[in-house]
């Protein structure tokens, strides 16, 4: 099960994610960011609670993060814990179990590179690059 609270503080728009990030987890993460309003620019999405997400969850941040770009805002994902960090690791096809993708990708440049993985493998979007753990 996925929960969500949200806060704004300032032109920041704050989604805190606790739980499960899987496919159930789509109509929550839509019901927060329809309540972006005008007034925000910035979308940080906090993964600190997080516990697991599989390749279903990750295509979900991926989709909130190209659509908050759609409404004109800045996308920040901070508070990777293992399980994803790993996940994102192999999706991107990075070696190692401890690889600190999260860390060392924002979210957009880590889109971008299994974009890249995907043209290069001739795939037609990422749900073929995605392993399905």
């Amino acid at each position: 099960m996925t929960t969500t609270e949200v806060q704004r503080c300032g032109s920041t728009f704050l989604i805190g994610v606790s739980g499960e990030l899987d496919a159930a987890a789509a109509p929550v993460l839509q019901q927060a960011l329809d309540q972006v309003t005008v007034q925000e620019r910035v979308l940080m999405i906090d993964v600190h609670g997080v516990v697991f997400m599989d390749s279903a969850g990750l295509l979900l941040l991926l989709d909130l993060h190209r659509r908050a770009e759609c409404l004109g805002l800045r996308v920040l994902v901070v508070g990777w814990q293992p399980q994803p960090q790993r996940l994102m690791a192999q999706v991107a096809g990075m070696p190692g179990g401890g690889s600190s993708t999260g860390d060392r990708f924002a979210l957009a440049g880590f889109r971008r590179l299994i974009e890249e993985r995907a043209r290069r493998e001739s795939f037609a979007d990422f749900g073929d690059v995605l392993p399905h753990l």
